[in-house]
């Protein structure tokens, strides 16, 4: 139950920031849901296995560049119901496993049947040594909404709880520096942004624990080059787009500024903060395709003359392949944007 206070902004609408925290992540919020992400989208984790084993080939890779550690670190941000920390563990070599540390960061309870090596936990380790890795979280980090107003201002979306929108007051602050330097718009009416601060400052705050190792971010998102001049919001709900509300019925996401949080990590340290001393190589944006690719996942097929040696093993193959490509395709999960910030180490995937 809402207090007087709550239940009137509620009524009178908030930033899709607030609304979206509260109907994501709430009480009886969508991702606290018990059929998790995967009963209603398909992400790159569930569309095949092969892609929890191209993850634990870089694993393998990292753990390479830092000279086979001790004790080696796999962090799956947004990990959903640990489906792709699991995959990875069991895809491991032997030895790797051996040293391998999982870890899943979910703000969701943890699932009844998880691998007890997993640790389940909120935050990410204070201090990472291997590999952290965010598979469609930064989109669902949730973001506040500009509208350019017949006066060619931004303003700030409202939201009420059914959906229904108004404009509020003028973008000011950082957000309107962030707005001015990524997504400047040309003020025109109706024109529409998602202002990424939170998420360049998440994707930071998440980098900053990497001592040594790589950090990627998977997602959907555009560059300045290209930006949507209407914006991406939108909400999925059992396999469905549909229309995004913020009542906890479906889940609500927009794609990611990716060049944006790129940046993000210049001269910040420990757990995002500014700072002058330490300093991260640039990072790189490639297509998930490519990045699959580079870890061997090409969906190339199988040569036939195995289907009269061994038609079985052809046959296996041939169902890999698909899988891979599907990973892969043009217009379709192979357009994911790969984020890929070494820290002391370096980029495995050059």
């Amino acid at each position: 139950m809402t207090d007087g206070a709550t239940a009137e902004s509620i009524r009178a609408g908030r930033g899709w920031r607030e609304a979206t925290e509260e109907a994501l992540y709430g009480p009886g919020g969508f991702y606290r849901r018990p059929e998790g992400p995967a009963g209603h989208f398909r992400t790159s984790v569930h569309a095949s296995g092969l892609f929890a084993v191209a993850v634990a080939r870089l694993l393998c890779r990292v753990d390479e560049a830092l000279g086979r550690p001790p004790a080696l670190d796999f962090v799956d941000m947004g990990a959903g119901r640990g489906e792709l920390v699991t995959g990875v563990l069991a895809a491991l070599p032997a030895d790797v496993a051996a040293r391998a540390r999982g870890y899943a960061v979910e703000r969701a309870g943890r699932p009844a049947d998880l691998d007890a090596r997993i640790a389940w936990c909120a935050e990410p380790p204070d201090t990472v040594t291997g590999l952290l890795f965010a598979n469609e979280w930064l989109d669902n980090v949730p973001v506040d909404v500009a509208e350019v107003d017949a006066a060619g201002v931004p303003r700030l979306v409202l939201v009420a709880a059914d959906g229904t929108e108004r404009l509020g007051e003028p973008v000011s602050g950082a957000d309107a520096d962030w707005l001015a330097r990524w997504w400047p718009q040309a003020g025109e009416q109706g024109l529409r942004a998602e202002i990424g601060r939170p998420r360049d400052e998440a994707w930071a705050s998440a980098v900053g624990r990497v001592a040594r190792g790589l950090a990627v971010a998977v997602d959907y998102g555009h560059t300045a080059r290209a930006r949507p001049p209407f914006g991406t919001l939108t909400g999925f709900r059992e396999g469905r787009e549909t229309a995004p509300v913020p009542d906890g019925s479906c889940d609500i996401t927009a794609h990611v500024a990716l060049d944006a949080c790129a940046v993000a990590c210049e001269a910040r340290g420990a757990h995002g903060a500014l700072v002058t001393a330490r300093t991260l190589p640039a990072a790189r944006l490639i297509t998930q395709r490519a990045a699959l690719h580079a870890l061997d996942i090409t969906g190339a097929r199988p040569p036939l003359t195995l289907a009269s040696t061994d038609p079985a093993a052809y046959v296996r193959a041939l169902a890999r392949a698909g899988e891979a490509a599907e990973l892969t395709a043009p217009g379709g999960l192979g357009d994911f944007f790969w984020l890929l910030q070494p820290v002391g180490v370096p980029d495995p995937l050059v």
